[in-house]
C-alpha cells in the first residue's frame, strides 16, 4: 500500500503574487507547509506539482531545501499536472493538498487517510467543507479514481480544479460515478467553517503572520482557531472573504451551472 501526497504550488497568483513564498520569521510559507505535511504518519512520499513558469525556480529552491521531489507541468490544466506528478510513483492512494494552506494539520491528514484506507468502498474522501476551517483542505482518492477523472473530465473548471470531476460525480453530492464521503470535523463544538487559515488575500497573510509569530509553527489547528476566537480583531481581518472563489469563477467561465 503506497500513499502519495501531492501539493499544488505555483508562483503566479492574481490576488496575492508569490503568496506561498512570503516569509514569516525568515521561513517561506511554502517551507512551513511542506514541513507540517511531512509530520503526517500516513504518507509514504510527498511531491510538489508545480508549473513551467519562470517563477517556479523559487519553488524548486524550497523543495530542494526541504528534500521534496517535484514535477513541472501545465499552468491551466492542473488535473493533467497533478496526474503526471503521480504516475511515476505508482501509488494506491493519492492525497491532494494545496500550498495556500501553510498551517495544514498533519493530524487531519492522517485522520482522512486512515478513514479512506479503512473504508475501501470509497473512491474519494475529503474534509467536510462545512465543518473544517478553510486552510485544512485534505482530499484522499484512489489512484484509479484520479486516472478516471484525468481521462474523462472535459470542462475547463474540471481541468483547473483537480478533483471537481470526482466530487461532482460522487455519491456524497448526488452523483453515481464515484462512491465518496465528506469527512466531518470530530471537534463538533467548533463552527469551524467561519474561520480562515488559508492564504489567498493580503489580509490572509496578516492573519497567518500573526498566528505564527504568536504561536509558532508546531501547533494543531484547534490552537490556531482558539487564538482567533479569543482575538476577534484578528479574526475580523479576513472573515469577509468567501471560500472557493477560484472555483466559482471557473464554473462561471464554463457557462454551465454546477452544483457545489
Amino acid at each position: 500500500m503506497k500513499v502519495l501526497a501531492i501539493t499544488q504550488a505555483r508562483y503566479g497568483s492574481t490576488r496575492l503574487p508569490a503568496k506561498i513564498l512570503k516569509e514569516v520569521n525568515g521561513q517561506p510559507l511554502l517551507e512551513i507547509h511542506l514541513r507540517r505535511i511531512l509530520q503526517a504518519k500516513s504518507i509514504d512520499k510527498l511531491k510538489i506539482a508545480t508549473t513551467d513558469e519562470e517563477g517556479s525556480k523559487y519553488i524548486v529552491e524550497v523543495a530542494n531545501k526541504v528534500g521534496v521531489d517535484y514535477f513541472k507541468g501545465s499552468v491551466d490544466d492542473v488535473l493533467s499536472r497533478f496526474y503526471d506528478t503521480a504516475v511515476p510513483e505508482k501509488p494506491d492512494y493519492v492525497i491532494r493538498l494545496t500550498s495556500d494552506c501553510p498551517l495544514i494539520d498533519p493530524n487531519v491528514i492522517d485522520a482522512v487517510v486512515n478513514y479512506a484506507i479503512e473504508h475501501p468502498e470509497y473512491d474519494y474522501v475529503r474534509t467536510q467543507a462545512a465543518s473544517f476551517p478553510d486552510g485544512l483542505d485534505t482530499e484522499v482518492m484512489k489512484f484509479s479514481a484520479l486516472e478516471k477523472a484525468y481521462k474523462e473530465a472535459t470542462l475547463k473548471s474540471e481541468r483547473e480544479h483537480v478533483t471537481a470531476y470526482i466530487w461532482k460525480n460522487g455519491s456524497a453530492d448526488g452523483g453515481t460515478i464515484y462512491k465518496t464521503y465528506n469527512f466531518p470535523n470530530p471537534a463538533g463544538e467548533y463552527n469551524a467553517n467561519d474561520y480562515r487559515i488559508t492564504i489567498d488575500e493580503p489580509e490572509d497573510f496578516q492573519v497567518i503572520k500573526t498566528l505564527i509569530e504568536n504561536l509558532g509553527i508546531e501547533k494543531d489547528w484547534k490552537t490556531y482557531i482558539d487564538y482567533l476566537i479569543a482575538h476577534k480583531e484578528l479574526y475580523a481581518i479576513n472573515s469577509k472573504f468567501a471560500n472557493n472563489e477560484g472555483y466559482a469563477k471557473s464554473v462561471a467561465n464554463d457557462g454551465v451551472y454546477i452544483k457545489k
